[in-house]
């Protein structure tokens, strides 16, 4: 039953960080990614929502959402492609600014998803 919840979130985590990619990439005319960018702050910010909910989400919501969804639309792969992708284009600021830039972000979303809904929840 795991694997399938987790299957199913995938399903539904995968083409919405394709659409979310090519929906905000498209609006920007730069060589950062924000496409990807914007995928991984928000899984990174439903992800800490889930856990900051506690036990107050049930294991199968989590595998889910947290497991299925969160793991398929965030996406390390992309996140270091591009990463290298600017250094080979000599855009060593813009490579520097995806990395430093998404972990601060990344974290900051989890923290923020976490702290939010754990002063809900608890």
């Amino acid at each position: 039953m795991t694997i399938a919840l987790v299957f199913l979130g995938a399903m539904i985590g995968a083409p919405l960080r394709y659409l979310t990619d090519r929906a905000v990439q498209t609006r920007h005319d730069t060589t950062f990614p924000w496409g990807t960018f914007t995928a991984n702050v928000v899984g990174c910010l439903v992800l800490g929502a889930l856990t900051g909910a506690g036990n107050a989400v049930p294991g199968p919501v989590l595998s889910l959402l947290g497991t299925g969804l969160c793991g398929a639309l965030t996406t390390y792969s992309t996140f270091s492609y591009e990463t290298v992708r600017l250094l080979e284009e000599k855009a060593y600021f813009y490579a520097f600014m995806n990395v430093a830039v998404s972990i601060v972000a990344g974290l900051g979303a989890a923290l923020l998803g976490y702290t939010a809904i754990a002063a809900i929840v608890r």
